[in-house]
């Protein structure tokens, strides 16, 4: 995990699932809902996801 910048965020929404991207304008409130919540998975968790093994950062306490 690094430093969380707009950058880096704005990069990882470009990295999203493009269908989700798309799905984002779309007026049914279900898709578009459905969309939201892949897209902010996917941010969550590429900002959150837990370090590999034998990364030599230690991970931060909860």
């Amino acid at each position: 995990m690094g430093i969380i910048t707009v950058k880096r965020i704005a990069a990882l929404i470009e990295e999203a699932p493009s269908w989700a991207l798309v799905a984002l304008t779309m007026p049914q409130d279900g898709l578009r809902e459905a969309a939201r919540h892949e897209v902010a998975s996917h941010v969550y968790h590429a900002l959150y996801a837990p370090l590999s093994e034998g990364s030599e950062q230690l991970n931060l306490p909860y």
